[in-house]
């Protein structure tokens, strides 16, 4: 039997593992310490913990805080890459979608059916059902079925049917097919357990401030505690610098100038409820610019989205009312009743990382990923797209693993499920005796299966133990107490944000962003944290001056002046 020390089995990342993890990044070198805690940090952590190295993760502020939690939670081959003739990255992402779907993730990744409107009777059925049929075949090059349907051709009147809010002249036949969706923030939080629970030192609000070296050599880093105030130093033997778009300021704190240059691409999508467009599917239409999604989203509608360049602040990317016209007027071109300002329940803008080409638009440069030893001991990973988020760990930790001693074993995450996934469709089948034996509704345990997979034991057990965890929070149906509660125990959330914007979506979805469920969700975090009420006020408070500060960005025309009332709201700051 192996040693207590030999490997983690905790499937927690709460405030107690980050604790223990602290201590022992601060007590050994590391083979590898990766720097970034997005989607491609997350993953090569994992990528290196299960080839059987010691692993750090440090993330300077909540685990996808960044652009790995505003997304259009879609994992997709790119149907607009066939066009540019990028066969080798659309084949690469159709196989790592269908890796997520069926072996992965099944319970945080969901086929979702599309219809390609046609406004030509023959030339473009001709054209996009040829890119449709490539888009199959392509799905099936990875050695497993694709897991979801073939496309299919639909007439004007069969659209119609299916899709009731689509005006009568924006089209005259169609074209269905698949791809999947996610909860990127949730997968992320997933993955980094997952990272944990094979041993990875995860944790979170600690900002890497400079690289240590030796000579020429990266050795490690200089750390910041955020939540203690603490500074202490990481050693490694090798660093991977993921960042996403903040990859050029990581890379001036080596004092060498980057090998390759990041441009930050807005995205911004509008959240609007179900009823608001009558149709069985989502929709993918062609803009000016690049191309518009509208994806169902539980109860909602996900609308976007954006391609513009973004020079700001890079933490709090903000959306402008010309953003949201923008989006309005074009979905508007196709629909019956028009959407307002007043259907949109919910805002987010979020950051792609381009890496930088001779384009002078943001929508043509490359969403390849390149990976560049820039300085001896620190890895560079760059660009990409979050669907092929596996492959960019990958190639992250071979090139760190290239610089160290011994045989070091191949990557194997294309074999390994996240927490939750291993059994979930058991469970699922299941889920009317699982609900009867808790005496929850069928509906609810259906959405925790679908968020926890088969940890949802552990918060049905919380339930048992507290009945009242099992109330939804005000103005936010969806989640239950014991969901918030889970998050602060089980899922490394450290403040009130990290819940209603992360851990759920609560900050999108709800009409009043998660204004009347902040005090209610404060108060239950406080139980698992230890905070006061003085700490209950600061963290609500906190939370309601980020929420103002973002309605009142989405009323300003331009870059300039939202990101300068987006940033009235204070970041979080050292709290203890």
């Amino acid at each position: 039997m192996a040693s207590h020390n030999s490997v983690t089995r905790s499937t927690k990342l709460g405030p107690e593992e980050r604790v223990s993890a602290l201590a022992k990044l601060k007590d050994k070198e590391l083979d590898i310490l990766v720097v970034g805690g997005g989607i491609v940090g997350a993953g090569a952590a994992l990528d290196a913990v299960t080839r059987g190295l010691s692993v750090g993760i440090l993330e300077a502020r909540d685990w996808a805080s960044g652009t790995s939690s505003r997304s259009s939670k879609l994992v997709h081959g790119g149907i607009r890459y066939l066009e540019q003739l990028d066969f080798r990255l659309v084949r690469e992402a159709l196989t790592e979608r269908g890796l997520l779907l069926q072996r992965i993730a099944p319970h945080l990744v969901k086929p979702v059916r599309f219809l390609y409107p046609l406004k030509k009777r023959f030339t473009e059925r001709f054209y996009i059902g040829a890119g449709m049929l490539l888009y199959d075949i392509f799905s099936y090059t990875g050695g497993r079925p694709p897991g979801v349907p073939h496309h299919r051709h639909l007439s004007k009147s069969q659209v119609q049917k299916l899709i009731p809010s689509l005006a009568n002249d924006a089209l005259v036949g169609g074209i269905t097919y698949y791809d999947a969706q996610v909860d990127d923030a949730r997968y992320v939080s997933s993955l980094v357990r997952t990272a944990s629970f094979y041993g990875a030192h995860a944790a979170s609000r600690v900002r890497v401030e400079g690289f240590i070296k030796v000579g020429e050599r990266v050795v490690g880093v200089r750390a910041h505690d955020l939540q203690t105030d603490e500074h202490f130093e990481v050693r490694a033997k090798q660093v991977v610098n993921a960042t996403g778009v903040w990859t050029d300021d990581t890379q001036r704190m080596v004092g060498e100038r980057g090998t390759f240059k990041v441009r930050a691409s807005k995205g911004v999508h509008l959240v609007v409820p179900r009823d608001r467009f009558q149709s069985a599917m989502g929709l993918l239409l062609r803009t000016e610019k690049s191309v518009l999604f509208v994806i169902p989203w539980g109860r909602h509608w996900l609308i976007g989205t954006t391609d513009t360049d973004w020079y700001l602040d890079k933490a709090h990317p903000a959306a402008t009312a010309a953003d949201i016209d923008y989006i309005l007027e074009h979905i508007n071109e196709v629909l019956t009743v028009p959407l307002t300002r007043e259907d949109v329940e919910g805002v987010y803008a979020g950051l792609r990382p381009l890496l930088a080409g001779e384009s002078d638009q943001t929508s043509k440069l490359s969403r390849e990923h390149l990976v560049g030893h820039s300085v001896p001991g620190l890895v560079v990973i760059a660009g990409g797209k979050w669907t092929t988020y596996r492959i960019m760990a990958k190639d992250a930790v071979d090139a760190a693993v290239s610089a160290l001693d011994g045989r070091i074993p191949a990557s194997t995450t294309q074999d390994i499920p996240l927490l939750g996934a291993e059994g979930y469709q058991a469970a699922w089948n299941k889920r009317g005796k699982i609900a009867k034996a808790f005496d929850v509704h069928t509906v609810r345990v259906e959405h925790l299966l679908n968020r926890y997979g088969t940890l949802t034991d552990e918060l049905l057990d919380l339930i048992r133990d507290n009945p009242a965890l099992a109330e939804p929070l005000p103005g936010a149906d969806d989640y239950i107490g014991a969901e918030v509660v889970y998050a602060a125990s089980h899922e490394g959330a450290l403040h009130l944000e990290d819940v209603l914007a992360r851990r759920t979506r609560i900050s999108i979805e709800a009409w009043d962003r998660g204004v009347s469920a902040a005090p209610v969700a404060a108060a239950l975090m406080a139980g698992v944290l230890g905070w006061d009420h003085e700490r209950i006020d600061r963290e609500v408070s906190f939370y309601l001056t980020r929420v103002a500060a973002e309605r009142a960005s989405q009323e300003e025309p331009n870059d300039e002046s939202a990101d300068r009332v987006r940033l009235e709201a204070p970041d979080i700051a050292i709290t203890t």
